[in-house]
């Protein structure tokens, strides 16, 4: 689905002419506001092919799509000459990479497409997860289901931990390819959207449409 890692552009399911839509997010952090990058993805199940009549594909291979996203990673690292070739093979070789993909949360509804939208662009950290524990000058982070679990940190090691989720500067976190880039929904040439030589356009935004801060918490970006 990518040719480069992280900012992908959307071609065309593999073996067919179809165009999806996707919205790309990059997260950083994990549940402790640890390092954990990763991505989320919403995506059509299906695309419009040169016609533009819409096909729904009714199954996604998981372990196909992990293998594609293992191979354009290693291969886009292998171009920067940050891994070897040798290394590369020997990693796709392994029994698990330790790439994974996850597909089976389906959205039917618009709610749910917009609750799975909100997920993925959580700010790092909930504010009424967070304490300061005065005896013993730390601060406290519940994290898990419902915050059932607690972590406590020197002040400092708090600090570097939330600084260190702050983009680069002028680095998009979200972007839009395919059917829902700028190219397609401002009628973009038939090589932007439908699959030809030249990628679709990504629309990208950084942060929120509210200015960057979430209820109840904090969503770092830097405009």
């Amino acid at each position: 689905m990518s040719s480069t890692f992280p900012t992908p552009t959307v071609k065309i399911f593999p073996g067919s002419a179809l165009t999806p839509g996707v919205t790309a997010a990059i997260q950083t952090f994990g549940d402790r506001i640890n390092l954990h990058v990763h991505l989320h993805f919403l995506v059509t199940e299906g695309g419009v092919d040169t016609a533009g009549v819409f096909h729904k594909i009714p199954r996604i291979d998981d372990s196909r799509l992990a293998e594609i996203f293992a191979r354009e990673v290693l291969a886009m690292l292998v171009r920067k000459e940050l891994l070897s070739p040798e290394w590369a093979e020997r990693i796709l070789s392994w029994r698990h990479t330790g790439f994974n993909v996850h597909s089976l949360v389906r959205t039917k509804t618009k709610p749910e497409a917009e609750r799975v939208g909100k997920y993925m662009i959580r700010p790092v950290l909930l504010l009424d997860r967070l304490s300061f524990l005065e005896p013993e000058g730390k601060v406290g982070y519940r994290w898990g289901r419902d915050g059932a679990e607690q972590e406590t940190m020197d002040y400092l090691e708090f600090i570097a931990r939330v600084t260190s989720h702050i983009p680069d500067k002028g680095q998009v976190m979200v972007r839009y390819y395919g059917l829902y880039a700028n190219a397609h929904i401002h009628g973009a040439s038939e090589a932007d959207v439908r699959g030809g030589e030249a990628p679709a356009v990504p629309c990208f935004y950084r942060g929120r449409p509210d200015g960057g801060r979430g209820e109840r918490g904090i969503l770092l970006s830097i405009l």
